[in-house]
């Protein structure tokens, strides 16, 4: 995982809506990255709808949100439609951007190891240095916590 003041490591990746997102085109806006393991299951689900809830708030402060995982564009699109969410989802499928923000883990199930994305949340501020992270998330009130952390930047 990435340490306090580090510079958030740099990228480009498709989001819905059809545009490419680049992290570093972002400045001056501080940025949320949430990353969740799987479109469409129950917690993430919850947390996309929490953060989709109080997206609002957060652009009302100059904070732009975005939720990554490995799912394609298509299952994004089809999940947000399907939820009615809001926050712009991107699409890490070679896993690039999760190993280089140290979220993609060895993940343990019902015996069987696997690699996987652990629930984690970065807070980048507007110079484009990491200002909180927020490993193995506990979704309830988790949303309401980053905005609060987010506002206080």
């Amino acid at each position: 995982m990435l340490d306090i003041a580090d510079t958030a490591p740099d990228f480009t990746l498709p989001s819905t809506g059809g545009a490419d997102v680049t992290l570093s085109d972002l400045k001056p806006s501080k940025v949320v990255l949430f990353f969740y393991p799987r479109d469409d299951t129950s917690g993430c689900t919850k947390e996309n709808e929490a953060f989709s809830s109080l997206l609002g708030e957060f652009e009302a402060a100059g904070v732009k949100v975005y939720g990554i995982s490995k799912d394609s564009l298509e299952s994004h699109e089809k999940f947000m439609a399907k939820k009615s969410l809001t926050v712009p989802l991107l699409s890490d499928e070679n896993s690039d951007v999760c190993e280089r923000y140290g979220v993609w883990k060895e993940k343990s199930m019902y015996g069987k190891k696997f690699m996987g994305i652990e629930r984690a949340t970065v807070l980048i501020d507007g110079e484009g240095r990491i200002a909180r992270v927020w490993p193995k998330v506990k979704v309830p009130g988790h949303a309401e916590e980053v905005l609060e952390a987010a506002k206080a930047l």
